[in-house]
């Protein structure tokens, strides 16, 4: 695309972001919490970089991060105590960034060679016990997977879960939770006995609207990855963007409420429209290929610009998103750390932040 500007890029480059005819209701960037080491900069980041980049919406990765007074034995070494956590709730709310809380529920359950804390403390709830992670995380491993699950038919499960969810929502104040759900590889196994011989689209749709009926009882709202929903065999998009195990079915079972985090990294693959012509709001997710994310940008304000009044607005925005520890982009962003093989991410951020700024 370089050399080359659409129309929609040149009117785009002579506009703030405020004054981008149409722009969707999601400007956003999803991140891992930071540690306590660099808090202060976080701080200072959300206040300096974001809120005045047009930055809204920030979904922080908590998972175990966090000094959960429910489960404290699921709290991760050196977790944000509830004052540090405030302090990111009060930045947030000073400079209008909506903040939004993570925990992964059902997959990614464990990642590369490590259990998450969740089986760790609990291994009665491992959908399949028998996987057993390799010492050295090789590609392929044995399966060629890594993310276990948990059961969600299991008796005790939720008792668990809800009260992370409810615990972790109550601190940050928030009236939306992220749930992941992404790369759910392990469903329905047939040695699970709970689990066996069930349909999966019905198992993952099940857990899905479980999340989500917890959480509009106390009118909140849940966000999930968007790939357990796409057919990945019909579409060739495989089965780490999309669901080769038969859970995407689950797409004409869920409420049509939650929102969908879409993300592909490789290409700027259309599917946010499956999402807005089934009803859902959806949001899509660039992550390290600035010129993917340039794609990415342009095509959903076309899809919003060609809607009609009813599917436009479920074009719901763009969310940048970041796979390395905070402290990690921290430096690439400020210049500390300049290697160019791990600058994608920070190009990426920018030419999201160009686009709404106006200029290339």
């Amino acid at each position: 695309m370089k050399g080359k500007l659409t129309l929609l890029s040149v009117l785009i480059c002579t506009l703030s972001w405020a004054e981008i005819p149409d722009l969707p209701e999601i400007r956003g960037l999803c991140i891992a919490a930071p540690g306590l080491d660099r808090l202060e900069q976080f701080l200072t980041f959300m206040e300096n970089d974001l809120a005045p980049n047009g930055i809204n919406t920030l979904i922080l990765r908590i998972d175990f991060n966090y000094e959960y007074d429910t489960y404290p034995n699921l709290r991760d070494t050196g977790a944000l105590s509830k004052e540090e956590v405030k302090r990111l709730v009060h930045t947030a709310r000073d400079n209008g960034i909506q903040l939004i809380p993570q925990i992964n529920l059902l997959g990614h359950q464990s990642w590369h060679t490590e259990l998450t804390n969740l089986l760790k403390e609990y291994p009665e709830f491992d959908e399949n016990p028998s996987v057993v992670l390799p010492e050295r995380y090789e590609w392929p491993n044995e399966d060629g997977l890594y993310c276990k699950s948990y059961c969600p038919l299991h008796p005790e499960i939720h008792k668990v879960v809800f009260a992370l969810v409810d615990e972790i929502m109550e601190v940050f104040e928030a009236n939306a939770f992220h749930a992941g759900m992404d790369e759910v590889f392990y469903i329905g196994e047939d040695e699970c006995p709970r689990c066996k011989g069930k349909c999966k689209a019905e198992l993952f749709a099940g857990e899905v609207n479980k999340i989500r009926d917890h959480l509009v009882a106390n009118n909140q709202e849940l966000w999930i990855w968007g790939d357990r929903l796409i057919d990945g065999k019909t579409t060739g998009l495989g089965l780490w963007e999309a669901s080769e195990n038969d859970t995407h079915g689950a797409i004409d079972m869920i409420h049509k409420d939650v929102v969908i985090c879409d993300w592909h990294y490789e290409r700027a693959e259309p599917t946010a429209a499956l999402f807005a012509l089934k009803g859902f709001r959806v949001i899509t997710c660039p992550w390290n290929r600035p010129e993917v994310t340039k794609a990415q940008l342009e095509m959903m304000h076309s899809f919003r610009m060609h809607s009609n009044d009813q599917i436009k607005g479920n074009y719901f925005g763009l969310m940048q998103t970041i796979w390395s520890p905070a402290s990690v982009f921290l430096d690439q962003y400020y210049g500390k750390d300049t290697n160019p093989e791990r600058s994608g991410q920070v190009e990426s951020f920018n030419e999201m932040i160009n686009f709404y700024n106006g200029s290339e």
